[in-house]
């Protein structure tokens, strides 16, 4: 497990990680050029994915996501909700009840994928609705550490008239989903301090480290990679990611 730093000693990223935001066009340019590599990722079954997007941003911004995801035989799905501006009335019970039709539509348990502000949905709906939810992956979510560890925390409380210092709502959102739960993360994440996006050691929770930006998180070919390989495992059979053969060139060590 990464190493764990005083709350009140991690900051946001640095302001040279921000400018690198810029490269997140040439990350999708490499999801297009790793098609040899992504083609290994092991085919889904066909189970339905609920694909939550991140702050200020709508369902067009997953959409390559979940195309990737269609190609390697899963039924992804959009959130539904227009542009992501946080927790506002009615929003997560409307969720809950996406999950619920699409449950009753497929007959299977929906796993939830969320990009930054999108993964602490999943977490949280994965916790209400555990019976219904296969598992959760995260990329780039700020759920632990700091609550000002980000350079989008001004944004979250201009756009969504809520405070990101509420003790409470933290301590909610520190704990993990009763169901197998990845956070994807990244120690060159401009957005976000990696360290607020580490799970707690756990027998169903781990972290997938890899070289990536926050904006291009659902463009970058190893999170797209990884994303697909939790999705793929069998459900009651999960494992942790395996870091062997050519991924030990994409990911690190945990």
């Amino acid at each position: 497990m990464p190493s764990a730093a005083p709350v009140e000693e991690i900051k946001a990223p640095s302001p040279l990680l921000l400018l690198l935001e810029g490269r997140a066009l040439w990350e999708f340019g490499a999801s297009l050029a790793a098609s040899p590599f992504m083609n290994q990722v092991p085919e889904g079954d066909g189970h339905p994915v609920l694909v939550f997007p991140g702050l200020s941003a709508n369902d067009v911004s997953t959409i390559p996501l979940r195309n990737f995801l269609r190609e390697r035989g899963h039924q992804p799905h959009p959130w539904n909700f227009g542009f992501n501006f946080g927790p506002r009335h009615g929003v997560l019970r409307g969720c809950v009840e996406h999950v619920r039709e699409l449950h009753e539509k497929h007959g299977r348990k929906v796993s939830l994928v969320g990009w930054s502000l999108g993964g602490l949905y999943a977490r949280e709906i994965a916790k209400m609705v555990p019976e219904l939810t296969r598992c959760v992956v995260t990329l780039g979510t700020p759920f632990t550490g700091h609550p000002k560890a980000t350079n989008a925390w001004r944004l979250y409380e201009w756009i969504s008239n809520g405070k990101v210092d509420d003790p409470q709502m933290q301590a909610q959102l520190r704990q993990a989903p009763p169901v197998p739960t990845t956070s994807i993360y990244s120690k060159t994440d401009g957005i976000v301090a990696w360290q607020c996006s580490v799970n707690q050691p756990g027998p169903q929770a781990e972290n997938i480290e890899i070289h990536a930006s926050h904006f291009g998180m659902g463009l970058n070919p190893a999170a797209l990679y990884a994303v697909a390989d939790r999705l793929a495992q069998p459900e009651g059979g999960w494992r942790p990611f395996e870091r062997k053969g050519a991924r030990k060139w994409f990911y690190k060590a945990a």
